[in-house]
């Protein structure tokens, strides 16, 4: 599955950015990660794409919101109340197994596909 990225941007503390991510074919879980300068990739949101049950991490819950248009194969991030450290490249992944991990946002090896990235950059 091939996934393409788009709708990142530099915004002031306080905006807001949607991210959008097309997948070329099936898949069962979609999320985004996150990767600041020197830290370690971390997921943010995702979603399973048959049911829409969603997972947030709490450092964006209330913020962001990952949503799903399964006609277009496409996942969105909404990101409001936008703070400096959401600077970082965001990454669209997918998972085409069945099962789930409760730490999904600490296992990237449990995503097979990857898009490119988009830059955010908030300033303050």
């Amino acid at each position: 599955v091939q996934l393409v990225e788009s709708g990142g941007g530099s915004v002031q503390a306080g905006g807001s950015l949607r991210l959008s991510c097309a997948a070329s074919g099936s898949t069962r879980y979609m999320a985004w990660f996150r990767q600041a300068p020197g830290k370690e990739r971390e997921g943010v949101a995702a979603i399973s794409t048959g049911g829409g049950t969603t997972w947030y991490v709490d450092s964006v819950k209330g913020r962001f919101t990952i949503s799903q248009d399964n006609a277009k194969r496409t996942v969105y991030l909404q990101m409001n109340s936008l703070k400096p450290e959401d600077t970082a490249m965001y990454y669209c992944a997918a998972r085409r197994m069945s099962d789930w991990y409760i730490d999904w946002n600490r296992r990237t090896t449990a995503f097979g596909s990857w898009g490119q990235g988009t830059q955010v950059t908030v300033s303050a």
